[in-house]
């Protein structure tokens, strides 16, 4: 099955964000979920925004970065808002990448590259009326036109964070389907690697 290397949002490593990907374990595939916060969550968006400002946004997305360098680099990349950053940079910049997991945030593609890479896959999550989310639905909408092989799902609502079912602004309708398209991916993700293996 596919190997996720799974990065949180910036209310950290929550339990929301744990069963998450337990669910994914449980459909058989292996995820890793780098504490990029030392066992610190936050109750709400403001609070973890002020520890991460704190903190530096580049020295933690270079703690992100160098998660990935205990793991193979035939992964998928997954991240949660401000995970994305970390996740993106990897899918857009890491040769071997399985996929691409963007979840809640989008950046513009000319961040980490002149385009997005041909043989990625990528599947990019968020809610219509997300006032975060909104911020980055024109770079969503630039990578979906530039790759035939980008994804945009719109969810109802305005929730951010909608799919950690350890928050406050939890959707379960919408987490479903969320998780029901990410499964969906890493089987396909999975189906094409064992054609190409089989083909080499």
């Amino acid at each position: 099955m596919s190997e996720v290397l799974l990065y949180h949002h910036v209310q950290g490593l929550t339990e929301g964000v744990r069963a998450f990907a337990d669910r994914l374990r449980q459909a058989g595939h292996t995820v890793h979920t780098p504490d990029l916060f030392d066992g610190r969550s936050f109750g709400t968006l403001e609070e973890g925004l002020a520890f991460a400002r704190e903190s530096g946004f580049d020295a933690l997305a270079e703690r992100g970065a160098a998660a990935a360098e205990g793991i193979g680099p035939d992964v998928v990349y997954a991240g949660f808002s401000f995970g994305v950053t970390i996740a993106q940079r990897l899918a857009q910049t890491r040769p071997g990448a399985r996929g691409a997991l963007l979840m809640y945030s989008c950046l513009p593609v000319s961040e980490f590259g002149e385009a997005w890479p041909e043989d990625v896959p990528v599947q990019v999550h968020g809610k219509a009326g997300d006032d975060f989310f909104l911020e980055d639905i024109e770079a969503a909408r630039a990578l979906v036109d530039s790759s035939n092989r980008a994804e945009l799902f719109l969810y109802p609502g305005t929730e951010h964070l909608f799919a950690d079912s350890s928050l406050p602004s939890y959707d379960p309708e919408a987490a479903a389907s969320l998780n029901e398209r990410v499964l969906a991916f890493l089987d396909r993700v999975q189906s094409h690697a064992s054609s190409v293996d089989r083909r080499a």
